[in-house]
């Protein structure tokens, strides 16, 4: 059993002279927190300054990978498309070629009319799960080092178990709620969805409490428990609102049901933060949750608030 806690996610904006620079310090300071080579390191610093660099702006995120040991490296903007071609040489030292080559996997997708979107991971270990079956991110508020929201992922028996929390706010004290829900889930993740958030209860009495949604995700079945501000939704196949009791765990802790469904092999489950517009329920949204990840944490969150979003596949077989 392995359970994982999203370190914060790190925001770079993309086009001004500084950006390649700035992406690539970041990048370096994230892979070394992973624990990944020197070599790993200088490749992860390489995609994230060709990806920042991008002439037609936008935003880059680059952030501790939630499987595996490695980073990844999100990338959005609203400009009128990338060359395709640009992928084409193997042997390329700059632009998308050199990110492709560098990479782990490297996913992008590219439209006149919608901008692009690029998602790259480096790996030093194999994950846990298949890479591409979980995207994430963790943004603090805009101008601030805390994150009140947080994200956990854990990988037991027959199924994955998530956690997201909302703390109250924002801010450390925001933090300090969110962390120590995410202690508590990481304990234990294989307990009944209601039993963890009575555990979480008692031990966010002393803080300002948070938010807090729960999901069990099976080979065509989920599992979702959630108080609070955060929620979410199946998309793909037949979508489907997660709408959490109202509450605040550490509070006043509601009963709060259980909710089974049954999955289709192509559904995503997405958990996300009051922090997260409800704009991204639209349709046309990317099939990869990697790319999806880099579309919502560009487009669809608040930089005035704390945000975090969690994006699952149900189990593939091999």
């Amino acid at each position: 059993m392995t359970a994982t806690v999203a370190a914060p996610t790190r925001h770079i904006r993309a086009g001004h002279p500084g950006a390649g620079s700035a992406a690539a310090r970041v990048a370096r300071e994230t892979a070394g927190e992973a624990g990944l080579s020197e070599a790993l390191a200088e490749r992860a610093a390489t995609v994230a300054a060709e990806l920042a660099g991008n002439p037609r702006g936008g935003s880059v995120f680059v952030q501790r990978s939630l499987t595996g040991r490695g980073i990844d490296v999100l990338a959005a903007d609203d400009g009128p498309g990338a060359d395709p071609r640009s992928l084409d040489d193997d042997t390329a030292t700059t632009g998308l070629g050199a990110v492709k080559r560098m990479a782990t996997t490297f996913r992008i997708t590219s439209s006149p009319t919608t901008g692009t979107l690029a998602a790259a991971r480096i790996l030093e270990s194999a994950p846990p799960l298949p890479a591409g079956q979980a995207g994430h991110f963790r943004l603090p508020r805009e101008g601030e080092t805390y994150c009140g929201d947080g994200v956990a992922l854990a990988e037991v028996t027959g199924s994955r178990t998530a956690c997201v929390a909302d703390g109250r706010g924002h801010g450390p004290d925001a933090a300090e709620a969110a962390d120590a829900a995410l202690r508590v889930f990481t304990q234990n993740p294989d307990r009944p969805l209601p039993h963890q958030l009575t555990n979480m209860h008692r031990a966010l009495r002393t803080t300002r409490g948070a938010g807090i949604a729960l999901v069990r995700v099976a080979p065509h079945r989920l599992e979702f428990c959630g108080v609070g501000s955060v929620g979410g939704a199946t998309v793909g196949g037949a979508s489907r609102l997660l709408l959490s009791t109202p509450g605040i765990v550490g509070f006043s802790l509601p009963a709060a049901p259980v909710r089974q469904l049954t999955l289709a092999e192509d559904e995503v489950v997405v958990l996300h933060t009051g922090g997260v517009g409800g704009g991204w329920r639209g349709p046309g949204r990317p099939a990869d949750v990697l790319l999806f990840a880099a579309e919502v944490a560009h487009r669809h969150r608040n930089p005035d608030d704390d945000a975090a979003l969690l994006a699952l596949h149900p189990e593939r077989p091999a």
